[in-house]
């Protein structure tokens, strides 16, 4: 299989076509967190808050799946691009493996610290014995979510969007068809209420790993997965942990962010933790269509790259901050537009779908400004650049968003929360864009 079109192709077709299969697959992804969010607010709004304090957790398992991904995704591409073939194989193979490892470790270390995490939060039992249920369950799949996302860099490195696309979206509707059957006990399956949501998505999960599995069968990628393969040579060791870690880090940040959030919320009211976790549910329908437009240029980026193409690289991040601009373009259009119904997916209390719409109405305002950060993250990582790229996310998770929440929220209450995220992409946009010209290309 040649890759060469990477550099070969006009930069905005190529773009849009690596791009859009994943904008797609985003998309379904987010509609499934929707959709998944709203089955479960039919059991309660307990059931809905008890989600809302196991996600940070969920999305740290996530975060380091996929930042290790994007470590294995740039390394196998760089490879490809400088023709080195044996590179690109160790890398696919040896990166496989250690991620069933991290798989195993977060599956015991989050089923046994699930319970004190959610005592920090509430003290409310029906709202912990709810995300014990959820939560035991859900993390038995953490080796498999582990492999299927790295299959998913692994295919997207060479090319092969269309192939992560359609096993993405498997999974996604496999669990949207599955959420109210096992929920509300429709047809053959009985009765499981959060068990039957938990369980929903780890089956989910699996046919993505499994469509993944029965591509590298049938349709051959063009690296070898021989056992001869798996290398733990300090360099390419190095390498993949010195993107991976602080890619992980990037993704894990707003799981600190959200929990340090709830921490301030809950001072004012459990309905704020319930607004926080809707809120980042509707957020990933924006979010993740712009990080389909972010996975579809990591490959051509470090492909150039490799290849030496430094000036194809400019062209190439130019173009996708202003599709990525327009995407968050529309996010702030829906949340001013129809707030109340989207708040009103998960609950149908008046009081906080109120707070619900007020929270929207301030948080979008950062929304196109975020576009920077969110590009020059992706395009760092695709250089390798890992800890210039973890220096936007703090910023943008830790270092000024939490202060930011915290003095807001002595000034203005609890919207102060809420104001503190524009404040936060402002900021960090300028830092972003700084960082990403010290980078010489």
């Amino acid at each position: 299989m040649n890759q060469n079109f990477m550099k070969e192709k006009p930069i905005l077709p190529l773009v849009i076509s690596m791009s859009l299969p994943m904008v797609i697959s985003m998309a379904i992804n987010s509609l499934y967190n929707i959709v998944d969010s709203y089955f479960v607010a039919k059991i309660s709004e307990d059931a809905m808050t008890a989600i809302s304090l196991v996600y940070p957790l969920q999305n740290l398992m996530t975060a380091i799946a996929v930042g290790f991904g994007i470590a294995m995704n740039a390394r196998i591409a760089f490879c490809l691009g400088a023709k080195d073939l044996e590179k690109a194989d160790e890398a696919a193979v040896t990166g496989m493996f250690l991620s069933v490892i991290h798989g195993v470790i977060l599956m015991v270390a989050c089923m046994a610290g699930m319970p004190h995490f959610l005592r920090l939060y509430t003290k409310d039992e029906t709202i912990i014995e709810m995300g014990l249920i959820y939560a035991n369950r859900v993390f038995v799949f953490s080796v498999i979510i582990m492999l299927g996302i790295s299959l998913e860099k692994i295919f997207q490195s060479v090319g092969r969007m269309k192939v992560s696309m359609l096993s993405m979206m498997c999974g996604f509707i496999s669990n949207i068809v599955l959420d109210p059957l096992m929920i509300f006990g429709i047809g053959p399956f009985p009765k499981m209420g959060m068990a039957g949501a938990a369980y929903a998505t780890g089956i989910g999960q699996t046919i993505t790993l499994l469509v993944y599995v029965l591509f590298c069968i049938f349709r051959p990628l063009p690296l070898s997965f021989k056992r001869k393969n798996l290398s733990f040579n300090k360099a390419l060791l190095g390498n993949l942990y010195a993107v991976g870690i602080p890619a992980s880090l990037n993704m894990a940040l707003p799981s600190l962010m959200i929990s340090c959030l709830n921490g301030i919320l809950t001072a004012f009211s459990e309905k704020y933790v319930l607004v926080l976790g809707a809120y980042y549910k509707l957020q990933t329908f924006i979010y993740l269509s712009a990080n389909g437009i972010i996975q579809g240029i990591r490959p051509i980026i470090s492909f150039n790259y490799g290849a030496g193409e430094k000036k194809r690289v400019r062209q190439i991040f130019r173009t996708t901050l202003c599709l990525t601009a327009g995407v968050m373009a529309v996010g702030v259009l829906l949340s001013l537009l129809i707030p109340g119904q989207m708040i009103g997916l998960f609950t149908d209390n008046e009081t906080t779908v109120e707070i619900g719409v007020k929270a929207l109405t301030i948080i979008c305002i950062g929304f196109i400004i975020s576009a920077v950060s969110v590009t020059c993250c992706g395009a760092l990582e695709a250089l390798q650049k890992g800890m210039a790229s973890l220096l936007i996310s703090l910023s943008r998770y830790a270092v000024v968003m939490i202060p930011a929440a915290f003095v807001l929220s002595r000034v203005l209450g609890a919207n102060g929360v809420f104001w503190a995220f524009p404040v936060t992409e402002t900021i960090s946009a300028v830092a972003a864009y700084a960082i990403y010209r010290l980078i010489k290309l």
